[in-house]
């Protein structure tokens, strides 16, 4: 059974807005439309929808689409962003390279045009016709965080939310330092103190239920967040 893939489409032109939101949702897409980066943002890092796609214009009230973009990057190395905007500077499309764009589109610009860059990209980001039943190995251990199971010698281990959420971002963040501020706010909204110290509680759970293969490691990094790291 295949799922559609999701994409956060940012876009404060209300025209525009919903006219890319009708024509990719009647593309096979599901389509989150958020009308300023700020939102978009606590789309993202809401619970709700894992997108596998970011759509973002450039110039947008409250969160820019570049800071956005630098935010998500934080707490997710890897899922695709387009950029969306008025302009054409070099200046302004080097930039967006930098802060981790996998394309960059300027307006006008045709609805097949679009289409074509976005299925460009999820091909070479090997996204495309993602599997509901998805699973990904850490070690040896199977873990599938669409249904939040792991794969244990003594058992399937169905994880909660929070625990499911952690370990994802830890797997698609794998050998990459994965923030601790920004990871705060994703899972838990605020990045204060006691936030801190349950997510603390979280990362010792999933060390506990990752022992089972010695090669597993969460480091912590002091000061600055965790690290999963599978040794071969």
């Amino acid at each position: 059974m295949k799922e559609k893939l999701n994409i956060l489409l940012a876009e404060d032109d209300e025209n525009l807005g919903l006219l890319l939101h009708s024509y990719l949702q009647n593309k096979g897409f599901n389509v989150v439309l958020a009308r300023t980066g700020r939102a978009a943002y606590e789309k993202f890092t809401g619970n709700k929808t894992q997108f596998d796609f970011l759509l973002l214009d450039v110039m947008m009230p409250e969160m820019d689409g570049f800071t956005l973009a630098k935010e998500i990057r934080e707490i997710d190395k890897v899922i695709p962003i387009l950029f969306l905007t008025a302009k054409s500077l070099k200046e302004d499309k080097l930039f967006g390279f930098e802060i981790g764009a996998d394309d960059y589109l300027t307006k006008p610009f045709s609805m097949e045009e679009l289409l074509a860059r976005i299925q460009a990209v999820l091909k070479r980001t090997k996204r495309i016709n993602k599997d509901i039943n998805e699973s990904w190995y850490v070690g040896k251990i199977k873990y599938e965080p669409e249904l939040s199971i792991l794969h244990l010698t003594d058992g399937n281990k169905k994880l909660t939310t929070k625990e499911n959420h952690l370990l994802r971002l830890l797997v698609k963040n794998k050998g990459e330092i994965l923030d601790r501020q920004p990871t705060l706010r994703a899972i838990w909204g605020d990045d204060n103190y006691f936030n801190g110290r349950s997510m603390d509680v979280y990362i010792a759970k999933l060390r506990k239920l990752l022992k089972e293969d010695p090669s597993i490691e969460i480091m912590n990094i002091h000061g600055v967040g965790f690290k999963l790291i599978v040794k071969n």
